[in-house]
C-alpha cells in the first residue's frame, strides 16, 4: 500500500527533497532525502516553454538558480543548463558548496527515473503543468505511488478523473472547516488526503479536528513544513500520519523505528 495513503503509518516526507542541506528541488537533494530514509519525496512542478513539467517551486528562477526570469520562458534544454545549486548556503552566504556542480533544473520524467519506485508528494503549481504530467505519470505506471497536490483546484480534476490520489486543495477543505470543528464526520471525501500547514495566514489550522476526521474515513493527513523534531511528535501524538520536513533525518531521528 501506498504509505502515504495508509491511516497506520507515520511517514516522513522530504519537502523539496533534503532542502536544510542541498539545493530544493534538485536531483542532488530528492537523492539525499531518500538517501537519509525519508519514506516519501516532495517537490514542485511547473511548465517549461516548450510544455515540459519541470521541478521547481517558483514561478521564477531568480530565487534558487543563477538566472532570471519566468521558468514558464525558458526551454528544457534552457533550464538544464542553469545553475539550481548557486544560491543555496546553510551559513548566511558566506559559501556556496553546491555553486558551478553542474546541477540544473530537473524534469519530472528525470525524478521518475531515478525515484519512480519511492513515493511521491507532487504539487502542481499551475493548472497547465497537470495535463502532460498526468501523461507522463500514467506512463510510468506509478500513479498508485504517489499523491498530487494543488492550490488550485483545477489542476487536481485531471488527475483525479484519473483515478491518481489526490489531496484536498483550499476550497474542499474550507467546506470541511465548520464540520471539522463541530466534531461532524462525512460520510465521504473527494480526495484521499490532506497535505495542511498549521498555520493559515497567521491563524491556526485545527490539525487535530482534521486528522480525527480523515482518521474515521481510513484517510490521511500529512502536514508541512515541520522542522522541529518536538513539533513533529506532538503532531503525530494529534493524529497526525505524515511529516514533511525540510530535514527528513533530523524528524526520522526523533520519530524513531519503522513509519
Amino acid at each position: 500500500m501506498n504509505v502515504l495513503l495508509d491511516p497506520t503509518k507515520r511517514p516522513v516526507v522530504g519537502h523539496r527533497g533534503n532542502r536544510a542541506h542541498a539545493p530544493e528541488n534538485t536531483l542532488e537533494s530528492l537523492r539525499q532525502a531518500v538517501a537519509c530514509g525519508a519514506e516519501a519525496i516532495e517537490f514542485d512542478l511547473h511548465l517549461s516553454r516548450d510544455g515540459v513539467p519541470v521541478v521547481l517551486h517558483d514561478p521564477t528562477l531568480d530565487r534558487t538558480t543563477d538566472a532570471q526570469g519566468p521558468v514558464r520562458e525558458r526551454t528544457v534544454s534552457d533550464l538544464a543548463r542553469v545553475d539550481a545549486g548557486a544560491r543555496f548556503t546553510i551559513d548566511a552566504g558566506r559559501t556556496f558548496p553546491y555553486r558551478g556542480r553542474g546541477i540544473g533544473v530537473p524534469t519530472l520524467e528525470e525524478v521518475l527515473a531515478a525515484h519512480g519506485g519511492h513515493p511521491m508528494v507532487i504539487e502542481m503549481k499551475s493548472v497547465e503543468v497537470a495535463a502532460p504530467a498526468l501523461a507522463i505519470l500514467e506512463r510510468a505506471g506509478i500513479g498508485d505511488r504517489v499523491l498530487v497536490g494543488s492550490f488550485l483546484d483545477d489542476a487536481l480534476v485531471p488527475f483525479a478523473r484519473a483515478g491518481i490520489p489526490v489531496c484536498g486543495a483550499p476550497h474542499a477543505l474550507a467546506r470541511l472547516y465548520l464540520p471539522a470543528l463541530l466534531g461532524a464526520s462525512p460520510k465521504d471525501l473527494p480526495f484521499a488526503s490532506m497535505c495542511i500547514p498549521r498555520f493559515h495566514r497567521g491563524l491556526p489550522v485545527p490539525v487535530r479536528q482534521y486528522a480525527r476526521v480523515m482518521r474515521a474515513l481510513g484517510r490521511t493527513v500529512h502536514v508541512w513544513t515541520v522542522n522541529e523534531p518536538r513539533v513533529a511528535q506532538r503532531l503525530w501524538a494529534r493524529g497526525v500520519n505524515g511529516i514533511i520536513s525540510d530535514d527528513p533525518a533530523a524528524i526520522l531521528a526523533a520519530r524513531g523505528g519503522a513509519a
